[in-house]
């Protein structure tokens, strides 16, 4: 017996009904997804804007006790660092003052004045005392990796030179072929008084971290407009 004429329309109903339920169903499914990657992507871009670099606790073990006693007053400044700068094999954490002055020092570590700014490609000049933080550049060897970061961004160095100089000697510090940071301390490192020599770390940049740095700026840039 054919269905009659009203059957065949509450048959029609009820799978229109049914699509356009599961049809529904799908399109809150996606907004739900659409907003978490909304969100996520959001406190991404809000973390990259507004990252401060966190500092570790100073480990004063090898310092000499001149140096901690600067460093105890220097910290009542209360200033934040421009940058932070890793070595992890050394266990070495350092905040990255703005410039190279007493008291940026008895801080931490300073960008050296008349280098390529921190973080921009060329030769980055960072300053640190021989019995403070850079101390352990004493265990530091070639192959070891520098990290500086900034702005929500870690670059990273491979350190390729390792040098004693004079302290007149201002090539180490030049502009480079390839990116780079320059590590400088004053040596021998346990010398009594005023240190005769500077002891140089360089690291070359991370080529395919760069590259890949570039990309998600580019990404972040076609999200803003």
């Amino acid at each position: 017996m054919r269905p009659s004429t009203i059957e065949k329309g509450s048959l029609w109903i009820e799978r229109a009904a049914w699509v356009a339920g599961v049809a529904l169903l799908c399109l809150y499914g996606g907004m739900r997804l659409w907003a978490e990657e909304s969100r996520a992507r959001a406190v991404e871009d809000f973390r990259a804007v507004t990252a401060t670099p966190k500092v570790a606790p100073a480990d004063t073990s090898l310092w000499s006790r001149e140096r901690v006693d600067a460093y105890a007053q220097a910290q009542k400044s209360g200033e934040l660092p421009e940058a932070l700068l890793r070595i992890p094999q050394l266990m070495l954490d350092v905040p990255v003052y703005a410039d190279d002055s007493d008291r940026s020092l008895d801080r931490g570590a300073g960008h050296i004045p008349g280098t390529t700014p921190l973080v921009e490609a060329g030769n980055i000049g960072i300053a640190a005392h021989r019995d403070g933080f850079f101390r352990k550049l004493k265990d530091v060897e070639l192959g070891m990796d520098i990290y500086l970061e900034q702005g929500g961004r870690t670059l990273r160095y491979h350190i390729t030179e390792i040098s004693i100089v004079a302290p007149e000697e201002s090539a180490v510090l030049a502009p480079t072929e390839r990116p780079s940071v320059t590590l400088v301390t004053c040596y021998p490192f346990y010398f009594v008084g005023s240190a005769p020599k500077r002891f140089i770390v360089r690291g070359e940049l991370d080529e395919t971290q760069t590259l890949n740095h570039v990309v998600n700026q580019k990404t972040l840039q076609r999200r803003d407009t």
